[in-house]
């Protein structure tokens, strides 16, 4: 509880200009055994952020990030992919694409 307070507090001591977001992700497959997410995020660890399980190949995660343009990848049984549901996606250097997550654009 006191952290949470910190941080209430810091939010509104800087403007609240770089106030986390909260952001859903979401992913669906029946066959699935694990699912992380990897991005900028994290620094790109595929271990750091795994997705939770829901059921039925549901997986899911929330995410609280500043304001930002992200680039990540789902990392589904040790396979790196793009996100399915993504609206924007950019080539990465590896010949494959990462997805897009925009935080925090148009208020």
């Amino acid at each position: 509880m006191k952290n949470e307070t910190r941080m209430n507090r810091r939010n509104k001591n800087n403007g609240g200009k770089h106030e986390s977001k909260r952001i859903h992700f979401e992913f669906a497959s029946p066959t699935a055994e694990s699912v992380a997410i990897a991005g900028s995020f994290n620094d790109w660890q595929p271990n750091a952020t795994p997705l939770i399980a829901l059921g039925q190949g549901r997986w899911a995660k929330d995410l609280a990030l500043p304001p930002g343009d992200y680039e990540y990848c789902l990392v589904v049984d040790g396979q790196w992919t793009p996100d399915p549901q993504a609206t924007e996606a950019v080539p990465n250097p590896f010949g494959g694409v990462n997805s897009v997550c925009k935080v925090g654009h148009g208020g």
